[in-house]
C-alpha cells in the first residue's frame, strides 16, 4: 500500500471541516441586490432647493398677477372719470387740461380711424381739434393723420368727414379730405391760396395769379370753373360768390363764378369781413378816417350802417354766430386787447370782454357757444350769457398740444 503524501504545515486529515473559501455566486448576486436596492432608495434632504425656488416662483407669479389687476382696474377708474392728472398734490391745485369726448377713445392712439356713431355728435361746445398731428373729434375718436401741419380744418356735410387745408409751404397749400373711417387724400396740391364756403360744398382757390372754384360732393370736385388772372386772393364763399381781399391796393371785391365772370369793383374801404348775417349784409371793419369801425355792407359792399363803438384789431380775427347776433372779435376794449363780445342786434349793452386775445379762427358750434384758441395755444369757449353776465371765458391747456403744436379748432363741429 502506497503511503499518503505529506502536507505541508498543519494541514492533516484529521478534521473534516472545510476550512478553504470558495467562490460563490449567490452570495455574490445577493449582496450586490442588497446594494443596489439601498442606493435607488432615495433619502429625504432636511432642505429641497428646487421646491423653494419653484414655490418662490409661483408666489412671485401671483403676485404680479394680482398686482397687473389692481392697476388695471385703478386705470379703468380714472379713465371712466374722463381726466387723469399726473404730478402734482391733492392740496395743490393744478391747471385744468382739456380731454375732448370719451376717454376710452382718446387714451387709444389706432393707427386705423374709427368713424364715430352719428349718435356721438357734439353738444355744449364741444369742438373737434387738430392736435400735434391728429384729429381729436369731440366724441372722443383720435385720427393719426400723417399730413403735415394744418392750418385749417372744418366738417364736411352730413357727418362725412373733414376738410383740411395744409399751411403754406414753398410748394403751396394742399387741401385735404378725411373720409370718417378713412385715411387722408389730397384734393388740391399746390395752391397760393384756398376757401371754403361753410357748408364746406364748395371751394374756391388762386393758383398761378388764376382763380378757380369747384364744388365737394362725395370727398370729390366736381364742376370745376377756371376764373381770370387776378391780383386778389379769395377769402370767403358767400353763395355763388367768391369775396377777394385785394393784395396791390387793399380792399375787397367780389367774383361770380357761376357762372364765371370778371371780378368786380375793389371797395377800398373793407379792412376785413367776418361773417354775414341771415339777411345777407356783411360784418365788417372799414376804415373811417383815421381808425376803423365796424360796419353791415350791403351787397355791393358799401356800408349800409357803421358803429365805432368798438375797434376792431387788424388781424382780422374773428367770427359771427350763426343767427348773425354776436361778433367774437379781438379787439380794443378799456385800453386792452382782448376778444370782446359784440350785440350786432343792439339789443345787449355795450360790448364785453369775452377772455384772451383769439389766436385762431373762431368757431361757433351753435348760436350760444363759440371756441377759439389763445395766443398760448390753451382753448377758450364762450357763452354769450355767461359774458354778458361779466363771466368771460377761461382757457384751458389741452392735452398733447404744445409751443410748436398749436391746436387748431375744426370748423362745422355743432
Amino acid at each position: 500500500m502506497k503511503p499518503a503524501p505529506s502536507r505541508p504545515g498543519n494541514q492533516t486529515d484529521g478534521s473534516g471541516r472545510q476550512l478553504l473559501v470558495t467562490h460563490d455566486d449567490e452570495l455574490e448576486r445577493a449582496l450586490r441586490e442588497t446594494l443596489s436596492q439601498r442606493v435607488a432608495v432615495p433619502h429625504r434632504l432636511p432642505v429641497d432647493p428646487a421646491g423653494l425656488a419653484l414655490g418662490r416662483a409661483r408666489r412671485v407669479r401671483r403676485r404680479r398677477t394680482v398686482a397687473g389687476l389692481t392697476l388695471a382696474s385703478i386705470v379703468t377708474a380714472l379713465a371712466a372719470g374722463g381726466m387723469t392728472q399726473l404730478g402734482g398734490q391733492a392740496d395743490q391745485p393744478t391747471a385744468p387740461t382739456v380731454v375732448l369726448g370719451d376717454p376710452q377713445g382718446v387714451a387709444t392712439l389706432s393707427p386705423e380711424p374709427v368713424a364715430p356713431h352719428p349718435a356721438d355728435r357734439p353738444t355744449d361746445g364741444e369742438v373737434d381739434l387738430i392736435v400735434a398731428g391728429a384729429l381729436v373729434t369731440a366724441a372722443g375718436q383720435r385720427y393719426e393723420l400723417g399730413i403735415g401741419p394744418v392750418e385749417r380744418a372744418q366738417r364736411l356735410p352730413d357727418r362725412g368727414g373733414w376738410l383740411l387745408t395744409g399751411a403754406v409751404t414753398a410748394a403751396g397749400r394742399t387741401l385735404w379730405v378725411v373720409p370718417s373711417g378713412g385715411k387722408p387724400q389730397a384734393l388740391l396740391a399746390g395752391a397760393d391760396e384756398i376757401v371754403l364756403s361753410p357748408d364746406s360744398r364748395q371751394v374756391a382757390w388762386r393758383d398761378g395769379g388764376r382763380l378757380f372754384a369747384a364744388g365737394i360732393v362725395a370727398g370729390q370736385l366736381i364742376a370745376s370753373v377756371a376764373g381770370p388772372s387776378v391780383d386778389a386772393v379769395p377769402v370767403r364763399v358767400v353763395g355763388d360768390r367768391v369775396l377777394l381781399r385785394a393784395a396791390a391796393e387793399g380792399g375787397h371785391l367780389w367774383w361770380r363764378w357761376s357762372p364765371a365772370g370778371p371780378p368786380g369793383i375793389v371797395a377800398p374801404d373793407v379792412q376785413e369781413v367776418y361773417g354775414t348775417r341771415p339777411d345777407g349784409r356783411l360784418v365788417a371793419r372799414v376804415r373811417v378816417g383815421s381808425g376803423s369801425c365796424l360796419a353791415l355792407l350791403d351787397p355791393d359792399l358799401a356800408p349800409a350802417s357803421t358803429r365805432c363803438d368798438v375797434t376792431p384789431t387788424a388781424d382780422g380775427r374773428g367770427a359771427v354766430s350763426p343767427d348773425g347776433r354776436w361778433l367774437l372779435v379781438n379787439g380794443r376794449l378799456a385800453g386792452s386787447d382782448d376778444a370782446i363780445l359784440v350785440d350786432l342786434a343792439g339789443t345787449a349793452p355795450a360790448p364785453r370782454g369775452a377772455g384772451p386775445a383769439i389766436g385762431g379762427a373762431v368757431v361757433w358750434t351753435d348760436d350760444h357757444h363759440a371756441a377759439y384758441v389763445d395766443g398760448d395755444g390753451n382753448l377758450a369757449r364762450v357763452r354769450p350769457d355767461e359774458v354778458l353776465a361779466g363771466r368771460p371765458a377761461t382757457p384751458t391747456p389741452v392735452a398733447g398740444a404744445g409751443a410748436d403744436a398749436r391746436p387748431v379748432v375744426v370748423a362745422g363741429t355743432g
